[in-house]
């Protein structure tokens, strides 16, 4: 299936930078029958079309989208059908028969953590039988906002669901797997998050997406202003050891950029300008080993496409040294994912 934007990505193309550069992306999905996305169907065909864009991109790492659930069961048990769908892919990408890349190469799915202790454990334990040596760590997506102009996650969270007794019952069976936390929330949402990192020292987080500036709603037209809060609320959590950073995940529509809007999707010199100021923030705060670049497709792909967005990244980065750049394009996301 092609992309519904397709003929506009075509608009801008660009030569691929630093070809040779190895890519280790940690964060895309896999899924079909997603209507609302640019992509509705997006599998391995999918994924391989763009990461054989020209880029070195060598593994990958899949995150949970509340695809191919099962149907029935305990409510607890439902997201392991998504493990069990992905490893699929996964074991089709490590035959080799479709080239070089390794997609999904780890998995990160999903836990109802707020159904608490018991059911947590028993769900972790499926997930990461299903992941047949793949399964790496959870996400619960906590993105909420007040305001009816910004939309919630799919789950409908509560307003805190990292203070949330369940949640945290749950949350306490992670560290003894060696399991990760992926944290999907808005920038308003931060605090909280640097309160669960601190009662948790010994649980890698992983913040998603910056942290969800918004441009959305309340907070149209006030990128300055966005970017002050977002700062303030990302300098305690940096703080905390166990936390690191993906760096991507900044244009989708929740963002504010606005670039599906345009006659022409961005050059990657326009893409860097417009966000380098989250990245070079951020990348000051946790330094380059905590730090790794992802490419949120194919959510971001409303915006601009894979070559597009890795050359970003890199023109980004091209006063860095050879290791700094090995650590953000490629090795920090193999140690925290463990590839």
């Amino acid at each position: 299936m092609v992309a519904r934007n397709a003929a506009w990505l075509a608009l801008t193309v660009e030569e691929t930078l630093e070809p040779d550069l190895p890519i280790c992306d940690p964060h895309h999905h896999l899924w079909d029958g997603r209507a609302e996305f640019v992509e509705p169907r997006y599998l391995l065909d999918d994924i391989l079309a763009d990461v054989g864009c020209g880029h070195n991109v060598v593994s990958t790492v899949f995150v949970e989208c509340g695809t191919m659930f099962r149907a029935d069961g305990p409510v607890e048990m439902r997201p392991v059908g998504e493990t069990e769908f992905v490893n699929g892919i996964a074991a089709m990408s490590a035959s080799g028969n479709y080239g070089p890349c390794r997609v999904a190469a780890g998995i990160v799915g999903h836990v109802p953590l707020r159904l608490g202790d018991a059911p947590s454990a028993r769900a972790l334990d499926a997930q990461i039988a299903a992941g047949n040596g793949r399964f790496r760590g959870i996400r619960v997506g906590a993105a909420w906002h007040e305001s009816p102009d910004v939309p919630n996650h799919r789950t409908n969270p509560p307003p805190n669901i990292y203070g949330d007794a369940g949640f945290r019952a749950g949350f306490a069976h992670l560290a003894p797997r060696g399991l990760t936390f992926e944290a999907w929330c808005y920038h308003t949402q931060i605090p909280d998050l640097a309160e669960l990192a601190r009662a948790f020292p010994d649980t890698t987080i992983v913040l998603d997406h910056f942290g969800g500036p918004l441009g959305v709603g309340p907070y149209a037209g006030r990128g300055d202003e966005v970017f002050a809060e977002w700062k303030r609320a990302i300098a305690p959590l940096a703080q905390c050891p166990n936390v690191v950073a993906k760096l991507g995940g900044l244009v989708m529509e929740v963002n504010g950029f606005g670039f599906h809007h345009r006659a022409r999707p961005p050059t990657s010199q326009e893409l860097m300008e417009a966000t380098r100021r989250y990245y070079e923030t951020t990348i000051g705060l946790f330094g380059v080993e905590r730090c790794m670049f992802e490419s949120n497709f194919p959510v971001d792909k409303v915006s601009c496409s894979y070559n597009v967005l890795w050359n970003s990244f890199k023109r980004l980065t091209a006063g860095y040294s050879a290791p700094e750049k090995a650590s953000l394009f490629h090795d920090t996301a193999a140690r925290v994912y463990r590839l």
